[in-house]
């Protein structure tokens, strides 16, 4: 295992998704992020069944960081209850996952 998680979320506008994946980076909750989209969405929501188009951020942390990650994304997201999701990275370039671990390793 490399220590690794990608963290992901979504929103409604391309901008919204680059402000909150670039500040995860500046404040080294994440060592790098990706948005992507338009994605279509299909969902249940408030008891309905919807789809929308949606704003992918996939980012990049420590599972010693997550819990700070997903704090920030939460009180930073602009949806009131938004998916906050993460899964293991379990295996990489070794130069790339020591990079990432050093990224968020507060200085």
């Amino acid at each position: 295992m490399t220590g690794l998680i990608q963290v992901s979320t979504a929103t409604e506008h391309r901008e919204a998704a680059v402000t909150l994946a670039g500040n995860a980076v500046r404040l080294r909750l994440a060592a790098s992020a990706q948005v992507s989209g338009p994605v279509t969405s299909v969902f249940w929501h408030l008891g309905e069944y919807g789809t929308g188009e949606e704003w992918q951020a996939t980012l990049i942390t420590t599972e010693d960081r997550y819990a700070e990650l997903e704090a920030f994304l939460l009180a930073n997201h602009p949806w009131q209850n938004p998916q906050v999701t993460a899964v293991p990275v379990t295996a990489g370039a070794s130069a790339c996952v020591t990079w990432a671990r050093n990224a968020v390793t507060a200085d």
